[in-house]
């Protein structure tokens, strides 16, 4: 170890061996709620949802059932190919 480095510890103070560090006491438990509290705050929370309409309920549903009958086609459509392709190679 050379004089710049020993000089450059002594200034960030890393030349000394550190004090032990006290152990920090673990977070304190929080108290349960019983069964009626818990649902009373359920209650709450379920109060403060944004709840969609019935007609925006229908059209998320049939956007999705859509979507889903595209994709079997297409999924569908790709298998039936590779297996025609399949047959024509080694069949």
């Amino acid at each position: 170890m050379n004089r710049q480095l020993k000089r450059q510890m002594a200034k960030q103070g890393t030349d000394r061996p550190r004090a032990p560090q006290p152990k920090s006491a673990p977070p304190p438990h929080a108290d349960k709620t019983g069964p009626r509290q818990y649902l009373r705050e359920v209650m709450g929370e379920m109060r403060k949802v944004a709840w969609p309409t019935r007609n925006e309920v229908f059209n998320s549903t049939l956007i999705v059932l859509v979507g889903v009958v595209i994709m079997t086609a297409l999924i569908f459509a790709f298998d039936w190919t590779a297996l025609e392709l399949v047959d024509l190679i080694f069949g």
